[in-house]
């Protein structure tokens, strides 16, 4: 095939198989630019009221091309846009919420202010509660990269069709991947390394329920594994570092990995190769 050919063909191929998929930077530059509006105050503190609400016009503005991207049919434009937005002062009150969880129980964390400008787990949180909003306005390929762009700065890996309850907290964050079909509860936390994920991956399996159910009030410690979409951790349980789970467990359980630990001198005495009695 010569160069021309494959050009032709390549731009035909890519024309017709991503005719509805939007710019992915300016997609990452939307949620950047949402998240500093919602989140870092001394940003906007000076501006006027009437700043604030053009501000806010132009992220409705960019928001409905990225839209417009993946869904060209009439009117579907303006409604997503419409319901997203109005949604979004009480997405905003939910993220305080988890915030306020991170600085209630990590004893690193001196403010709020601290947890929305540094932390890791927070930012990862609150771009999938955004994601999740979109997934369940019917809009697929935008939220994913939203979620996909924060598990790239943070990694964190949140699916946005997971659905998590109020007052989450990730502690540290690097290396938790959940999955789509996973269900999280109130007050939950969860350390880094943790892996809510699905017992069988094969394609016949993805309209199934494949990822964990997590109850309210459970802890997750570093490195646990919890697979299967019929695995139940109770609520009030507190699950152990590096435990292997896939089967359920009852409420109020402690879940734990029992390893052992040798210890022994680093400079030991030689033994003798000779014993003469």
């Amino acid at each position: 095939m010569t160069q021309a050919a494959f050009i032709s063909k390549l731009f035909q191929h890519n024309s017709k198989q991503f005719s509805f998929f939007p710019n992915k930077e300016s997609a990452e530059d939307f949620i950047d630019t949402l998240f500093e509006f919602l989140f870092l105050p001394i940003t906007v503190k000076h501006k006027k009221v009437l700043d604030l609400e053009k501000e806010f016009q132009q992220l409705k503005d960019h928001f409905s091309v990225l839209v417009f991207d993946v869904l060209p049919e009439s009117g579907k434009v303006e409604l997503v846009t419409a319901e997203f937005f109005a949604s979004i002062p009480e997405l905003h009150e939910q993220l305080i919420k988890d915030a306020n969880a991170i600085l209630q129980f990590d004893p690193a964390a001196v403010s709020v202010e601290e947890v929305l400008v540094a932390y890791p787990g927070f930012f990862a949180t609150a771009i999938y509660r955004i994601s999740n909003l979109l997934w369940k306005l019917g809009v697929n390929i935008l939220p994913r990269i939203f979620t996909e762009y924060a598990h790239g700065k943070t990694g964190i890996d949140i699916h946005p069709g997971a659905s998590i309850g109020s007052s989450f907290f990730i502690d540290h964050g690097t290396g938790i991947v959940i999955g789509e079909t996973t269900i999280i509860g109130n007050n939950v936390k969860i350390y880094q390394g943790v892996t809510l994920g699905a017992l069988n991956v094969s394609k016949d399996k993805a309209s199934t329920k494949r990822h964990p159910t997590i109850e309210d009030n459970v802890i997750i410690y570093s490195g646990a594994t919890i697979l299967g979409g019929d695995t139940i951790v109770g609520h009030d349980s507190v699950i152990g570092g590096n435990v292997w789970l896939t089967y359920s467990v009852l409420p109020q359980s402690i879940v734990y990995h029992k390893s052992e630990v040798a210890v022994r001198d680093k400079h030991p005495v030689i033994e003798a190769l000779n014993f003469v009695i």
